[in-house]
């Protein structure tokens, strides 16, 4: 009767491990979903309801990225923290840092990230430029709740970045 059992029970489990397989890889690889909660980025994202924003990740590959786009990234002091923000400045960019008067220069291999809530954000003006080693993917797209589905647009803040000259 266990063999029987067994064998009525093995195709359920052979799918589901092949599945959670495909499931993570393609989370890892190209697509995840992020929770979004907190101030930090309102009224773009986050709020009271509790979101959930798509992830696009194959952006990680070749550090595809450009000012105004919204990433997900891991906390530089806390790497099992992760955080929602604005990217304002990239590797070579010079940011003006409105709270301070500072202007400061991205170093190579960094990024400069900023929440739409300057009030109300944890970021880049608190703990400084983000390896972009940290950045885990972009937020493309709020996908819950249904009133709030829709793209999310890349906005940049006036007048904060001078981008790097370029030597041809």
């Amino acid at each position: 009767m266990a063999a029987g059992g067994w064998a009525a029970f093995r195709p359920y489990v052979k799918h589901s491990i092949c599945g959670t397989l495909i499931g993570v890889t393609v989370s890892d690889q190209y697509i995840s979903l992020a929770a979004v909660k907190g101030p930090s980025m309102q009224p773009t994202l986050g709020d009271r309801t509790g979101e959930y924003a798509l992830v696009e990740r194959s952006c990680l590959a070749r550090y595809d990225f450009s000012h105004g786009q919204v990433v997900t990234f891991r906390l530089p002091a806390d790497h099992r923290t992760t955080l929602v923000s604005r990217l304002i400045g990239l590797p070579g960019d010079w940011i003006s840092v409105p709270e301070t008067g500072e202007i400061r220069m991205i170093p190579e291999g960094h990024c400069w990230v900023e929440g739409d809530n300057g009030t109300a954000s944890w970021d880049s003006r608190h703990f400084g430029p983000v390896p972009l080693g940290l950045v885990r993917g972009r937020v493309t797209h709020v996908v819950w709740p249904p009133h709030k589905i829709g793209r999310v647009d890349k906005r940049m803040p006036e007048g904060r970045v001078m981008p790097q000259q370029r030597h041809l």
